[in-house]
């Protein structure tokens, strides 16, 4: 076990394997759902190299900034300590962010790894907990990026019909 948790995973590698780094791995949550709720698009079924390669196309336009997208995604990803909504805001944040700040998040990122590592000898049985959770909310956010552009298209699409009413009718 010793060997493994000082493994490191390469940005383009999928993280699945990894004992604490909190892949996108395909676990459902407790009850059996992939979520525990309703959306329109199931992430679950959605294979973790897809699901990753959709949120790494949500953060490629920094224009202020130069970094590894997919290592930092990765080590967003596998954040132990934000949660969706906190995961959420930085993805959201990363076009109009400083270099400083990309570089303290990742700096952070990289921390927080190296020190639930060093817990993973006492506290290994939470750590894994936090792990499934991070999994089930990294396939939530997508879900919810998914929903969201969804729900753009059919409003897009809505007023298009609406434009094409007006002009049929002369308004």
């Amino acid at each position: 076990m010793a060997d493994q948790k000082d493994q490191t995973i390469p940005a383009t590698q999928s993280s699945d394997t990894s004992p604490v780094s909190g892949g996108s791995g395909d676990t459902p949550a407790s009850d059996g759902s992939s979520t525990g709720g309703t959306s329109l698009v199931d992430g679950s079924a959605v294979p973790a190299e897809e699901r990753n390669a959709y949120l790494l196309a949500r953060i490629l336009v920094h224009p202020f900034t130069k970094f590894d997208e997919r290592a930092f995604l990765n080590l967003l990803e596998n954040s132990l300590s934000l949660n969706i909504f906190e995961k959420k805001r930085v993805v959201d944040a990363i076009p109009t962010i400083s270099q400083y700040q990309v570089d303290e998040l990742i700096k952070v990122f990289e921390d927080e790894r190296v020190e639930f590592k060093k817990l993973m000898p006492t506290e290994g049985e939470i750590i894994k907990q936090y792990v499934v959770k991070a999994r089930r909310e990294w396939i939530q956010l997508y879900e919810l990026y998914r929903t969201e552009d969804l729900r753009f298209e059919v409003a897009n699409e809505e007023q298009g019909q609406i434009d094409d009413i007006k002009k049929n009718l002369g308004l």
